[in-house]
């Protein structure tokens, strides 16, 4: 099995009635609970939506959040998967599509120490 880190973003659900939003959230733990007991979850956390970000031989700092809320990384988890294809079906999963998210999908590279 490689690493896989799946990077999401959109998917703002802050238009939401408190229940609303507790019954996404739901979805996401059941998604976590699953992952878990297939062995396939490696970790994750939400991520706050105010953040920075530095660029260029110069290090120009940009303050967050972004120009649209689809840019906005919400949070990651790291899979386990065979391959690039298996953790892309993985990502399917997400419950964010409702909601216009997205998952960026990479590989995690390996170093030899």
């Amino acid at each position: 099995m490689e690493k896989y880190m799946f990077l999401f973003r959109g998917g703002d659900v802050s238009h939401l009635s408190p229940d609303a939003q507790q019954a996404h959230m739901q979805k996401w733990f059941a998604w976590v609970e699953k992952l878990t007991k297939a062995e396939r979850y490696a970790g994750g956390e939400a991520l706050l939506p105010v953040g920075k970000t530095v660029s260029g031989a110069k290090k120009t700092v940009t303050d967050g959040p972004y120009a649209e809320g689809k840019e906005i990384a919400g949070g990651y988890f790291v899979v386990l998967a065979k391959s690039l294809d298996e953790a892309t079906e993985i990502a399917k999963e997400c419950p964010d599509y409702d909601y216009n998210g997205s998952v960026e999908v990479r590989e995690v590279m390996k170093f030899d120490m």
